[in-house]
């Protein structure tokens, strides 16, 4: 990925003497990363591997912000990418070019353990935005950008789902809501009666068998899907480093085993996110999603995380949001900052792309699994 060597000055006129912004490589820099690992507010998707995953995806144009003191000590990294934006539009969904941080990613935006450092970095990026004639998008999970820089307009993006980990004392997770829990207990004892277990993937052949059902229920959620390919970099790059986990549901029946669904984790710091899932629709009744949920949040438990991400959920879709609130998550509203602001709203990727809802749920959800796939390709390319 394309960067410019570590010593070029970004914004230098902006900073205060005693700092500076400059660009570096995420992957040569050994700064970057031992600065994420060590921040307490450090995320996976700071961290070089899924940098690295997000480039094998696309290809697309980086630039990799760090403010360093007189000593080069980090105190604030910011990764952006350049997308292309989309060639075509409906009434007024339209997404442009943008310098993003970071497209396809939930949150990202500036890591930082100094308020200047911050500012420095987001006006580093606003300059370097003008200087390209593209629009500047910061993810944020909260509103914590407002004020600093003059200009960054603050958004309310959708609402995701943070569950709190606080296991019992025997080490179990525990769901403090009566109904809900027993909700929950009622789906495991049936799923397991139904011979349906959790297990973590052990080979990329069952990664490959995964992504099957990931792309039959995108075509069922009229959701276009994420190419194979950027799957296949989660495993290569973040399984052996232990932040990946691919956690399936199996049903065994007369000595016969078949995997059902299975669900993408990310654990890193004080967090494991639920990233990607996949299930065979006809087996849903069988509750393997519930049967997952369940295995990774006592695991996360009993290895000390203290949060639980469900992540987000789409406007209006309130069997989602029901489905991550039984387990006690709460809704956290996510933030999106532009620079500048468009009148043109964001087309985001699960709403509809070919017109009209109702067009467009029976044409997506008529279509054969490959041509889910190519498409999903190219409207991801561009975003």
């Amino acid at each position: 990925m394309a960067s410019r060597p570590a010593e070029t000055f970004i914004a230098n006129d902006l900073v205060p003497q005693k700092i500076r912004v400059v660009e570096t490589n995420p992957w040569s820099d050994p700064r970057w990363e031992a600065f994420v690992n060590q921040h307490p507010n450090g995320s996976i998707y700071h961290h070089p591997a899924w940098l690295s995953a997000l480039h094998r995806e696309y290809g697309q144009e980086g630039v990799f912000l760090i403010c360093e003191d007189a000593d080069k000590q980090i105190l604030a990294i910011l990764p952006l990418l350049y997308t292309k934006g989309l060639p075509f539009g409906f009434g007024k969904r339209l997404t442009g070019r943008r310098l993003s941080s970071l497209p396809r990613t939930p949150v990202a935006g500036p890591l930082s353990t100094d308020t200047r450092a911050t500012v420095a970095l987001v006006e580093a990026a606003v300059q370097l935005s003008r200087q390209r004639g593209v629009q500047l998008q910061i993810k944020r999970q909260g509103p914590d950008l407002n004020g600093l820089v003059e200009g960054l307009v603050c958004t309310p993006w959708r609402e995701s789902y943070l569950l709190h980990l606080t296991p019992s004392p025997d080490g179990t997770f525990r769901i403090s809501n009566s109904h809900s829990r027993s909700v929950v207990k009622w789906a495991i004892n049936k799923a397991t009666k139904l011979g349906v277990h959790a297990r973590a993937a052990e080979t990329e052949s069952e990664l490959a068998e995964w992504y099957k059902l990931y792309l039959e229920t995108m075509r069922s959620n009229v959701v276009p899907p994420r190419p194979y390919r950027f799957f296949k970099a989660l495993w290569d790059l973040l399984k052996p480093r232990g932040v990946f986990t691919l956690l399936l549901a199996e049903q065994e029946q007369a000595g016969q085993k078949r995997i059902i669904a299975g669900s993408i984790f990310l654990s890193f710091r004080q967090t494991v996110s639920y990233a990607f899932n996949g299930v065979r629709m006809k087996d849903l009744p069988l509750r393997p999603n519930d049967v997952i949920q369940w295995h990774a949040i006592n695991d996360a438990c009993k290895k000390g995380f203290r949060f639980f991400d469900f992540g987000e959920v789409p406007q209006g879709n309130v069997e989602l949001a029901k489905f991550k609130s039984k387990w006690g998550a709460e809704p956290v509203r996510l933030h999106r900052y532009y620079h500048p602001i468009s009148s043109v709203r964001e087309q985001r990727p699960d709403e509809p792309w070919l017109g009209p809802e109702l067009l467009t749920n029976l044409l997506w959800q008529k279509l054969p699994l490959s041509a889910i796939c190519w498409l999903g390709d190219r409207i991801y390319s561009y975003l």
